[in-house]
């Protein structure tokens, strides 16, 4: 078997039947490979960084390792910023990056560089294979590290004539890679620990949901009658966005998570990759004496940035579902807890969704009524993907998704994902309509994703809250109260004149569009997305900076 035919081997073997690229020179060989290979389906980008995005969106609906063709030096430059996404929110992604003919190298060939070194930081590893029976090895030992916990992205550097040669090459047989197991021991002490509080607390972390361990994590919230505070911007559904004891997201700040801590005695903390602050505020975010019960499937998660009681690291739904068992009739209150704290959130809720129903008017709209109007026209079962910063934030306020896998958002931040992901979500699950709310600014980094969206005829909407200008900075200058922000000036931050012409780019990758004029007609036109059978643009213009003030 020839190394390219291995390459395709080991994919159908490991699961993939799509291949997401943009392809070079370096890429022949697999393209005129896949002329013979029907059965895996090779879906282009224009650019690399809408191809990792889709890998990215596809690989979370999946729940498997999406596969990834990148051009020489220059194409994994730009995917890199996809990898540090799929990095940060742990997306399984194999890259099989094409280096230049070996034959050369020496001569520093044009489209050459350290395609290893380049990727090295953003990915969990980054190879190069040096002869062509190291193929088949090393791409089973990529799949496989892709999917451990904790999961993310894996390059593989591979020189074009490698691929070519004649040399016949080995298939290894693919290991299984199981779960981690549930721990041992720790439990009964974990358990007795968060028994014995009198106001418990618990934050769900992305692994909850990537662990498929949602509905173990209700089950114990409710034995213990604890509130249940989303991570700072939580990637997914960690805890139904519509039940009693979902308080919200922790704000990206640690004087705001130590805020929301300090009115509890412990805290149980699952899946959650430190607390990722945002903008810096002096302090920890865990106050002093706070006991910590922490689970998670990774081992170096425990007790990173504070320290813990007790340090639980094996499978979630196993280990909650364990202390789930030990907290049986040791917790007479929290009958009255989940009463209690129930009636405040729905207090909370409705006095949110008063102000922002109020707001509702003509364009430009209010962002808390544009985003309550997305919310509003949800089809049943859709996927909302997330990249609008500032309107993001008001919208997970709203939002009330309680199926995992239901909301999607990338905690890596590297602008220009949310068009791409939404075209791999649809891909992978197309019979869930799937919403994307996007900045103005955000899919501008993106944009060329709107081509493969029209290509694969994909029946996602684009919402694009459109006010111009990169709010999120201006408001940041204006708490800081620094010159921008006492001169009404702000430097680099404002995209009119001249306006961008939402229709015009729409058009220009042959995708349908519609401006809402009202939050009424942003709700209707959001509603409609069930009934797609390709691509729509939709334009939400929404007041700025000056008037939301």
């Amino acid at each position: 078997m020839r190394p390219i035919e291995a390459l395709l081997e080991i994919a159908r073997d490991e699961g993939v039947t799509r291949i997401f690229g943009n392809p070079g020179t370096t890429e022949l060989p697999l393209m005129d490979a896949l002329v013979e290979a029907p059965d895996l389906e090779y879906v282009l980008g224009l650019q690399e960084g809408s191809v990792v995005a889709m890998a990215d969106g596809y690989a979370r609906a999946s729940r498997r390792p999406a596969l990834v063709s990148l051009h020489v030096a220059a194409g994994v430059a730009n995917g890199l910023i996809g990898m540090l996404n799929a990095l940060r929110s742990r997306t399984p992604l194999v890259i099989v990056a094409g280096q230049q003919d070996r034959r050369h190298l020496v001569q520093d060939p044009m489209l050459s560089g350290d395609l290893v070194g380049l990727a090295a930081a953003a990915t969990k590893s980054a190879l190069e294979v040096h002869h062509a029976h190291d193929l088949p090895i090393m791409l089973r030992r990529a799949f496989a590290l892709a999917a451990r916990p904790p999961a993310g992205p894996v390059l593989l550097s591979v020189p074009m004539d490698l691929l070519e040669e004649e040399t016949d090459v080995t298939l290894p047989a693919r290991s299984p890679v199981s779960a981690p197991g549930a721990p041992g021991t720790g439990v009964a002490d974990a358990a007795a620990l968060l028994a014995g509080a009198e106001r418990p607390v618990v934050v769900a972390g992305d692994g909850v949901g990537r662990a498929g361990a949602v509905r173990e994590l209700v089950e114990l919230a409710e034995r213990l009658g604890a509130a249940v505070y989303h991570q700072p911007m939580n990637d997914g559904v960690d805890f139904p966005g519509g039940h009693p004891l979902y308080a919200g997201m922790l704000a990206p700040r640690n004087a705001a998570v130590r805020a929301v801590l300090e009115a509890h005695d412990a805290a149980l903390i699952v899946g959650c990759h430190a607390f990722m602050p945002h903008h810096y505020t002096p302090g920890p975010a865990v106050p002093d004496g706070l006991a910590i019960v922490q689970v998670d499937e990774d081992a170096a998660e425990i007790g990173r940035n504070f320290a813990v009681r007790h340090g639980l690291t094996g499978d979630l739904a196993a280990t909650l579902r364990a202390l789930t068992g030990e907290l049986a009739g040791r917790v007479p209150a929290a009958a009255g807890r989940i009463e209690r704290i129930g009636a405040a959130h729905a207090r909370a809720r409705a006095e949110t969704e008063a102000a922002a129903t109020a707001a509702y008017g003509p364009a430009p709209m209010d962002p808390g009524a544009a985003a309550h109007a997305v919310a509003a026209g949800l089809p049943g079962g859709a996927v909302v993907v997330e990249e609008a910063i500032t309107v993001g934030l008001r919208l997970r306020a709203v939002l009330r998704q309680d199926r995992p896998g239901s909301y999607v958002h990338t905690v890596g931040g590297g602008l220009g994902w949310g068009i791409g992901a939404a075209v791999g979500t649809s891909l992978a699950d197309p019979d869930r309509p799937v919403v994307a709310v996007l900045g103005d600014g955000c899919a501008m980094f993106g944009l060329q994703g709107l081509w493969s969206a029209a290509r694969y005829r994909v029946p996602a909407a684009f919402v694009v809250m459109n006010n111009g200008e990169y709010r999120t900075l201006k408001d940041t200058l204006d708490s800081g109260g620094g010159a921008s922000a006492q001169h009404g000036r702000y430097v680099g931050m404002d995209l009119a004149p001249p306006a961008l012409d939402w229709q015009s780019a729409a058009r220009l990758f042959g995708v349908d569009s519609v401006r809402a004029g009202s939050a009424d007609e942003l709700r209707d036109a959001v509603a409609g997305a069930k009934h797609l059978d390709g691509p729509l643009l939709i334009e939400a213009p929404i007041t700025g900076h000056k008037a939301g003030r």
